[in-house]
């Protein structure tokens, strides 16, 4: 993800996005008072997502993740784009690789997505939402016209650069070219089908030199791996997608993961 050293807090710590923004499915006014409403709708979305759309509206934190957000309200708000459009072999995800020059998460494969700006909006209702389209713009030149919202998982923690992250799905329902915008950020942009996702033979488990175990996947050319991947595991998981895989099969992270 792409950081901003302008961002806010919401002093309670709590999860700012569900239940805020179930309340404006199918309202096309959710962005009162601002000139680029935004909505939250699964109106129209193709019949293979209702296991997504099931799983976003049930799913609890800790079934996601042990990394929550500190109670105390600490870290940098921020969100990511879950893009899921319809390729030649059918569903598949909007993914880029960071570029190696970063300073947090370098090379890492990972959605699109950054940290809130003031211009973003209300942090607790849809602040993410915004970001999340604003950054995917930024990020890889996707057209947000075409992007359908349709749903919000909670919020997530990464301890290791101290984001605090809404993870806002979409379908991309008119898509539109994508490539990297800015090399310094991006290397590059690429789309992974939900059947390479769920081949077990793509499946692997990193080891990460804490001892730490996660979920990853080697498709196109590259390894995804942590907070990504651990998503993905858990979206395929809850969406009744996932197929029995090797857990044993593991891949050494270098020491500078």
């Amino acid at each position: 993800m792409k950081t901003h050293e302008q961002s806010h807090v919401r002093a309670d710590g709590q999860t700012p996005d569900r239940s805020d923004v179930e309340k404006r499915e199918h309202d096309h006014t959710a962005g009162a008072g601002r000139d680029d409403a935004i909505a939250v709708t699964t109106e129209g979305l193709p019949g293979w997502l209702d296991p997504v759309v099931r799983a976003a509206r049930t799913i609890e934190p800790r079934q996601l993740s042990r990394f929550l957000p500190p109670e105390n309200g600490a870290g940098r708000q921020s969100a990511v784009l879950i893009l899921f459009g319809e390729g030649e072999r059918g569903p598949e995800l909007l993914l880029m690789e960071r570029s190696g020059s970063l300073r947090s998460h370098a090379g890492q494969p990972s959605f699109p997505g950054g940290a809130l700006d003031p211009e973003d909006g209300d942090q607790a209702t849809t602040g993410p939402l915004r970001a999340a389209l604003r950054e995917a713009e930024e990020e890889t030149g996707l057209d947000p016209r075409g992007v359908q919202l349709f749903g919000v998982l909670p919020r997530l923690y990464i301890p290791v650069s101290s984001f605090v992250v809404t993870p806002v799905l979409g379908w991309w329902r008119v898509p539109s070219p994508v490539g990297v915008v800015d090399p310094a950020e991006t290397a590059r942009v690429f789309t992974v089908p939900v059947a390479d996702l769920t081949d077990p033979a793509n499946r692997v488990t990193t080891v990460h030199p804490s001892g730490h175990l996660g979920p990853a996947f080697l498709v196109e050319s590259a390894l995804v791996w942590g907070f990504t991947a651990g998503v993905i595991d858990r979206i395929l998981h809850f969406a009744g997608w996932e197929r029995p895989w090797d857990r044993a099969r593991q891949v050494p992270l270098d020491w500078r993961a």
